[in-house]
Parts: structure tokens; sequence; C-alpha cells
């Protein structure tokens, strides 16, 4: 752990220690009204039995009526199935996560199905996800111009303008990339549905902009240094089992 002259008994008495801060950090009641929750996961590497494994790192990220931004709750899983996040989600909801408005991820069937199954909400498909995928399908010559075009349906004032946008790039783009429109013709509701929301909130609403491979490792409030652990090891691993591994 990068320190000398500790013991043993000492590192396992202090690891407890952070196990039980963290536990307590991330089964704490969540209050008030949650209008917005970014959800996402990542792969991270933990030493288990001995071994160096992947395990899938799922969070959630709130931001409640005042706009103070909270993670409310991490767990790991062996994969990304939708029964996974459905109880997620579940135990957020017990634990009193409410009022929530907007679920920001990435296009995962199994957090699409597990939003629609225990919130009542709006889904937005993370942008920054979306033009990763979409421009995948333009071409290295043609991606900085795709991606101009698509810039201007997110630009709009309104989500009327910003949809008739949107159906004029798609138009623009059929006849030399018909894949790529067809995927502009699919995603619309979904990459767009921020745009119904207030004006002043919307630059912040679109991606799930906090790399959640970063939050992972914090697991901490940005706006709330009081709540956040000062060191902070996965549920479901102990402390002296967290590895960066390579």
């Amino acid at each position: 752990m990068g320190m000398s002259g500790i013991s043993k008994t000492q590192v396992s008495r202090l690891c407890e220690e952070i196990d039980g801060k963290v536990k307590a950090f991330l089964e704490r009641p969540i209050e008030g009204d949650w209008p917005y929750l970014w959800i996402d996961a990542t792969y991270l590497k933990v030493r288990r039995g001995g071994r160096i494994v992947s395990v899938a790192v799922i969070i959630a990220v709130g931001v409640n009526a005042d706009g103070r931004r909270e993670v409310l709750g991490m767990e790991v899983g062996t994969s990304e199935a939708e029964p996974i996040w459905t109880e997620f989600l579940r135990k957020l909801t017990r634990r009193g996560l409410r009022g929530v408005k907007l679920v920001v991820s990435d296009a995962h069937e199994g957090i699409k199905a597990a939003v629609t199954k225990v919130l009542c909400a709006t889904w937005q498909r993370c942008r920054i996800h979306f033009m990763r995928n979409v421009l995948a399908h333009a071409g290295k010559s043609g991606r900085r111009v795709v991606s101009a075009f698509i810039a201007t349906a997110f630009a709009q004032e309104t989500a009327e303008a910003a949809s008739t946008q949107w159906r004029a790039v798609a138009d623009q783009i059929r006849p030399k990339v018909p894949k790529l429109a067809t995927i502009m013709d699919d995603a619309e509701p979904d990459v767009l549905a921020y745009m119904t929301f207030p004006k002043e909130h919307r630059v912040k609403l679109h991606s799930t902009t906090r790399s959640s491979a970063s939050t992972a490792r914090s697991i901490g409030a940005p706006e709330s240094a009081a709540t956040k652990p000062s060191a902070t090891p996965l549920p479901g691993t102990r402390s002296q089992d967290l590895s960066k591994g390579s």
C-alpha cells in the first residue's frame, strides 16, 4: 500500500474502518426529489481470491431540486444484464429515491429496460456515446463534416426546432450514407429528449459527462465534501483486495 512500518493487523483494522464508512455512505437514506439521474457502468480490476478479475461497476449520480450533485449509489456485478440494473434501481427507490424526471445513460438495452420497469421518467440517450457510435459510420474523411451538421440540431432553441433540423440533416446525409441517416431517424426521440427540459438545465443534461471510471474510484459527492469518504473500496470487495491492475 506504499507504507512502511505498519503491521498487518493495523492495515486490517484500517481497511475495516474504511469499509464501514463506505458502506454507510452507499446505504444512507436518499431524501428529497432528484429530478435528474445519470447512470453508467465501467469495468475495473479487483483482487479476489489471489487473482485479478474484471468486474462491472454500476453507478448512479443525481442532481436534486437545489442543484446539488451527489453519488447516490454504486454496485459491483458480474455483468450489465437487465436484472442487475433493475435491482440496482429498486435499491435506490427503497432508500428513498423519488421525483426522477430524466435518466441519462448510454443505449444499453439492460439500462433502458430497467428504467422503464422501475422509474416513471424520460430516458435520454447520452449524446457523447451517440456521437461516437454514429461517427463510426461516417468514415475518417467525413466525421468532421457530419459532426458539424448534427451539432446544428443541438444548437436549436426549442425541441420542435431541434427535431426539424435533425431530420433535415438526416435527409441531407441520406443519399451518401444511408445507414447513418437511418441511425439518426431511430435515435431522434432519445437523443433529443433533454430538449423538452428547461433551457438553463440542458447544457448539463444531455450526456453522462463525468467519467464512470473516475467516479468509481472517488465515490464522493463533488459538491459535498463532508459526505465524501477519504478512501473508497468498491462495494462487494474488501479494501485490501483492491488493485489497479493493468
